[in-house]
């Protein structure tokens, strides 16, 4: 490689000479100092992916709320945090990370299909902006809630478009036969349902169609649907005082060509304007497209293990850490930290869990050796959100990089740290 040269998508990710950096860090030092698995994170590509998001809204009344579940690490919320982002939260749990990172609870939305009366009363109790509300039945339990703690819950119902994201099924949320929103056709009922509660205050109007969406169509066919749906609400007399259109921009995995922030919100303003809504309060809630490149995961060969069908790599990161390829069929891209010159051997990457479905990446052109650490790229988001003590495994340990400067943001997790909650009978 020559020195600095970028990996696609990823300007923060970068070769310097032979050597694999995250900014100004050699990423082969921190993984002598920390061992692997690790997970490492750029500030810069953090912040550099949020820009993109505040020139699209320029001008424009408009609320960025980070949706911590694709990645909810402390240090990383209090980067949005202090970037002047609110958050978009799925559990008491999250709330509960927001408050710690130092974050707005004023500028929380409470999203997802079953919310407890304990978190509930917990969002009231800090003054949350606003509960995304995805049937009626929540409808009524929410303003019970809100009635016997002498509070309103302000409300903005999530709305189901039916409208295709073009992305992997279990990451859409739009469609007729998804568990999430209520029914577009079903929504001006719902609206004076909530209207006519006495716990609640109706806000706003969300949708969301799904995750890792490359293609600016579905957002217009949705807001469209919105849209008309705002004009019919508006005419039976529910004021909407902001409209939500969610997150959901996808990233460069593998070429994947999604718009940028910037240019998509472009497209979808020049549509609110025409429609007579560009100046109304807007909502978004980006999750992936603001952390997902912005992140590595080390590994290390443990093996080459050759096959009649099948030669395979076998790493020190597995399924555990790394889920997207076990559960979406996932690409993530693999580099080497110091490639060597050749042609290689294909291998499949696989993780030591006891699982065939623990794979990392398949069919995959590689000159390495064990003890060699390889870096896998993409690992921002729904990675380590999503890790897990399988197999006894604790969790890795985490960086954050700013310029020359890595900090530890998490300790890696021993054995006894996996079970210290446990007790024998």
């Amino acid at each position: 490689m020559t020195a600095n040269t970028a990996l696609p998508g990823q300007p923060q990710i970068a070769y310097a000479g032979d050597q694999l950096h995250v900014e100004g860090v050699a990423l082969s030092q921190l993984a002598r100092e920390q061992g692997t698995p690790l997970f490492v994170y750029s500030k810069a590509a953090m912040l550099s992916a949020l820009a993109a998001y505040q020139r699209g809204f320029a001008g424009r009344q408009a609320h960025i709320c980070y949706a911590m579940k694709a990645n909810s690490s402390l240090a990383i919320l209090q980067v949005f945090a202090e970037a002047g982002c609110g958050f978009d939260i799925v559990s008491g749990g999250e709330l509960a990370r927001v408050l710690a990172a130092g974050g707005d609870p004023a500028k929380v939305i409470f999203s997802g299909v079953g919310k407890t009366r304990h978190e509930m009363k917990q969002a009231l109790q800090v003054g949350i902006g606003c509960f995304n509300v995805e049937s009626e039945a929540e409808l009524d339990v929410l303003s019970e809630v809100a009635v016997s703690m002498s509070k309103q819950a302000p409300v903005s119902l999530r709305v189901n478009p039916n409208v295709d994201p073009k992305t992997h099924p279990y990451i859409s949320t739009g469609l007729k036969g998804n568990k999430f929103g209520i029914a577009h056709e079903e929504a001006l009922r719902a609206y004076r349902h909530a209207a006519s509660l006495p716990g609640l205050k109706v806000v706003g109007i969300d949708c969301h169609i799904g995750s890792q969406i490359t293609d600016s169509t579905p957002y217009l066919d949705a807001m469209d649907r919105v849209l008309d749906l705002v004009a019919e609400v508006e005419s039976a007399g529910i004021p909407i005082h902001h409209i939500d259109f969610g997150g959901g921009l996808g990233i460069n995995y593998n070429g994947d060509t999604p718009p940028e922030a910037d240019a998509l919100w472009a497209q979808l303003l020049a549509k609110l304007d025409a429609r007579g809504y560009g100046q109304r309060q807007l909502m978004i809630e980006p999750g992936r497209s603001l952390v997902g490149n912005a992140g590595v995961c080390l590994t290390e060969v443990l093996y080459l293990k050759p096959g009649e069908q099948k030669n395979f790599c076998i790493v020190d990161a597995a399924m555990n850490d790394l889920p997207r390829p076990a559960m979406y069929q996932a690409f993530h891209q693999i580099v080497p930290l110091q490639p060597r010159s050749g042609d290689g051997v294909v291998y499949d990457v696989v993780g030591p869990v006891c699982e065939s479905g623990d794979w990392i990446g398949r069919d995959r052109q590689m000159l390495v050796q064990a003890g060699d650490v390889l870096a896998v790229l993409s690992a921002g988001a729904y990675c380590m959100s999503m890790a897990s003590n399988y197999n006894t495994r604790g969790r890795a340990a985490e960086i954050l990089v700013d310029g020359t400067k890595a900090h530890l943001i998490r300790q890696r997790e021993s054995a006894f740290d996996t079970f210290a909650l446990e007790q024998l009978v």
